[in-house]
């Protein structure tokens, strides 16, 4: 039998507040934070970005499955993630 660890037990699998466009849903991509309406993870498009890849390499290479208006959002979590401080416009 497998055990969830209290980390996955506490999983918020809402959409993240204000990121609208980023769901983390069991059934997509294993619970992974994704794009909604695609198979792209955050990780992926993180990835991408790392290995200086533009955003017209990444439509060219996804089929155009990326949303570009998401961008701002992955973004968003990749600055959480590094603990970065919060700063609104």
């Amino acid at each position: 039998m497998l055990r969830r660890s209290r980390c996955q037990s506490r999983l918020d699998l809402r959409p993240r507040l204000g990121t609208p466009r980023l769901v983390a849903d069991p059934l997509l991509l294993g619970g992974t934070l994704a794009i909604r309406g695609t198979r792209l993870s955050v990780a992926l498009i993180l990835e991408c970005l790392a290995n200086a890849m533009t955003l017209d390499n990444i439509d060219e290479n996804l089929d155009r499955a990326f949303p570009r208006e998401a961008l701002s959002e992955v973004l968003k979590v990749a600055s959480e993630l590094a603990g970065a401080v919060h700063v609104t416009a």
